[in-house]
């Protein structure tokens, strides 16, 4: 949890009063392997914090998995438009390693931003930095070729080559897997 809250009084401090309620209510939570975090029509209730691990959220698009997105150690993640709207999600999350992860849930995250103001501004500059790079991405999609897409992840996310495997990557990249085998072959 120390990471956590690390990562939470970097972005602005944290009162003792928040800190202790923090520590009270955020739940440690193990899920293996393959484990489904969430379900396509069921409801984001939690947002959480990867401790260890690595899991990815995808879509159902034409019968195929469409990756839209990996967290890993250090981020954050739910599913915006359900958590926010507490309804039924179109995307499904999956541990694609063990995962560690803290988490809160839906009603507490509401009850600490009315009780504790400063978490407003640490709520706000956590969207911001996920707000900017799902714009990033869209770009990405839009104006890039599937090489310039591969060497991106590539350069600013090199972990993710090793630890994703190659059907779930190539659907972030929005390319199939015999592209990404010639992309890989040719670099």
């Amino acid at each position: 949890m120390e990471r956590l809250l690390g990562l939470l009084a970097s972005i602005h401090p944290l009162s003792p009063a928040l800190e202790q309620h923090l520590s009270e209510i955020i739940q440690r939570q193990l899920f293996p392997k393959k484990c489904m975090l969430l379900k396509a029509g069921h409801t984001c209730r939690h947002i959480r914090f990867v401790e260890q691990g690595l899991a990815r959220c995808y879509h159902n698009e034409n019968s195929k998995e469409v990756s839209s997105w990996f967290m890993k150690e250090g981020d954050v993640f739910i599913s915006v438009e359900s958590f926010y709207q507490q309804k039924p999600s179109i995307e499904s999350i999956q541990a694609l390693e063990d995962c560690h992860v803290y988490s809160i849930e839906y009603a507490q995250l509401q009850h600490i931003y009315s009780t504790y103001p400063e978490f407003n501004i640490i709520g706000r500059i956590l969207t911001e930095r996920y707000y900017q790079l799902a714009e990033q991405r869209s770009k990405s999609l839009r104006s890039k070729s599937a090489r310039e897409r591969y060497a991106y992840l590539l350069n600013n996310h090199p972990e993710l080559i090793q630890r994703v495997p190659s059907k779930y990557l190539s659907s972030y990249l929005g390319i199939t897997e015999e592209t990404l085998s010639r992309i890989r072959s040719k670099m």
